[in-house]
């Protein structure tokens, strides 16, 4: 090993490392290691500590729901990053940006003229069952016709070392706020490495929100806003975050009044016209009016403004359609048929348990399949097979004999890994990647250089949600092969 640190550190069996191949620093890793120096247990060490205090301090944090307490907790950071070189990035940004266009192009088709349904392309009953589809939209057309203005894509690493795509997120995806800290933090922990090496910024991503705000703004209003469900959501530090950083208003519903399918917010000068709402609220909460009656966080009379095109949701309303598990293995058919052009980016072999073989298949194979709600989000819901017990294994054939469409299955993933700092010394940890998209114009959707890497920290795990022990890392995209 070229770091003496690393002599002891042991690879998972089975795993694409990282750092480590065939008991050597990779070239990237190699480069890294240098522009840390002095990279040892000693100094690693005292810099993770000052980042763990600076995260207190500066109230870097998420909530867990299933937290009786209900408090805040801070969103564990590791200092050792995860690097990807020029090429590895320029696949995935080309394969990021086919993907959130052809998944526009779906959902601007579903609502509109439906010829993927007429063309059999994905079958009509998969759609109806999603529970992200929203007939009140059919036939309302958000301005530009951007539907996914915002996008998180996981990606895992698998053994082979190919990036494949886990599954999308297009509703109200969260975690870009951490990509921005933990770059703060980086540089304030190993200022050297940002000057040895070439590292695609990220600090771009407020400024393109923003801009994107500008752009879809159909009634030039003068300021957005940014409608969160208020101080106890688990992403609530990073709706202010990105108030603070955009140029935005942080509003909860009880701000906002709409008069004559206009949208204002409430204000002590008066009403203030507002026309673009970047939403950190899901559909069926939006608009009592329009969907849950029962709704305290929304907007009554939202929906209608919307239908009007006097206000733009980021993200629209109805585009959960096209992130729903049971959609995702067509995706690459998608691909194809509203571009022309074979997928860029692989993805996992899924399994539909509404289709009766492969029901059949995930009952037979339930300890070595990982099992999801297709609707399931922040790793609740699913089961992981091979660490699961005989119990949960039958109580969870119960529940799929039960209700089988709203269940996928996977094979499992070996997920690549990254050395943490454990202490004196790196053990390697499981991790995965969240680019970020922001879209103004569909055919030309703008990638944040690298993204979210979180970490599955706890032994063995396979799991990397903040929710459920995870943590993340700052991810460099080098500019410059090392």
């Amino acid at each position: 090993m070229q770091s003496p640190w690393f002599t002891s550190y042991r690879p998972l069996t089975g795993a694409y490392d990282e750092y480590v191949c065939d008991g050597a620093l990779r070239d990237v890793a190699t480069a890294v290691v240098s522009a840390m120096a002095p990279f040892d247990a000693e100094r690693m060490r005292r810099r993770q500590e000052l980042a763990d205090a600076a995260c207190v301090q500066g109230g870097v944090t998420f909530s867990v729901y299933s937290d009786a307490r209900g408090e805040e907790k801070i969103f564990p950071f590791d200092l050792v990053p995860r690097v990807l070189t020029p090429s590895e990035w320029d696949k995935l940004h080309r394969g990021i940006r086919q993907r959130v266009v052809a998944l526009n192009r779906f959902i601007d088709d579903l609502y509109t003229e439906r010829r993927v349904l007429r063309d059999r392309v994905i079958p009509a009953d998969v759609v109806d069952r999603c529970s992200g589809w929203v007939p009140q939209v059919a036939g309302v057309v958000p301005r530009g016709r951007v539907w996914v203005h915002i996008a998180g894509i996981d990606l895992v690493r698998d053994a082979h070392g190919e990036f494949l795509v886990l599954e999308d997120n297009l509703r109200c995806p969260s975690g870009v706020s951490y990509v921005l800290e933990n770059r703060a933090l980086m540089k304030r922990a190993a200022p050297n490495a940002f000057e040895a090496l070439s590292i695609a910024s990220v600090e771009a991503y407020p400024i393109r929100l923003q801009a994107a705000m500008e752009a879809l703004s159909p009634l030039g209003a003068e300021r957005p806003v940014i409608l969160t469900p208020g101080r106890y959501n688990s992403a609530y530090f990073e709706h202010g975050f990105l108030a603070r950083r955009a140029g935005a208003e942080l509003v909860e519903g009880s701000d906002l009044i709409v008069e004559d399918d206009r949208v204002y917010l409430k204000t002590t000068a008066g009403l203030q016209l507002v026309d673009v709402i970047y939403r950190r609220i899901d559909d069926a909460f939006l608009d009592p009016r329009a969907f849950r009656p029962d709704s305290l966080l929304g907007v009554p009379g939202l929906f209608g403004a919307y239908a009007a095109g006097n206000v733009t949701l980021m993200n629209a309303i109805g585009n959960g359609v096209a992130d729903d598990k049971a959609v995702y293995p067509y995706v690459p058919d998608l691909i194809r048929y509203y571009l022309g052009e074979d997928a860029i980016l692989g993805q996992v072999p899924t399994f539909r348990c509404a289709e009766a073989p492969a029901l059949d298949h995930v009952l037979k194979n339930l300890e070595s399949l990982v099992v999801k709600q297709v609707d399931g989000a922040g790793g609740y819901g699913m089961l992981f097979g091979p660490r699961s017990t005989a119990q949960e294994r039958e109580a969870f054939a119960a529940q799929l004999r039960a209700t089988p469409e709203r269940y996928i299955a996977q094979p499992v993933v070996e997920l690549s890994a990254c050395p943490v700092v454990d202490g004196d010394r790196l053990r390697p940890c499981r991790v995965d990647l969240r680019p970020y998209v922001i879209t103004s114009d569909p055919d030309d959707p703008w990638v944040l250089p690298g993204g979210l890497t979180r970490v599955a920290l706890e032994e063995g795990s396979y799991v990397v949600n903040s929710s459920q022990g995870g943590g993340s890392k700052d991810t460099w995209v080098l500019t410059e092969e090392p």
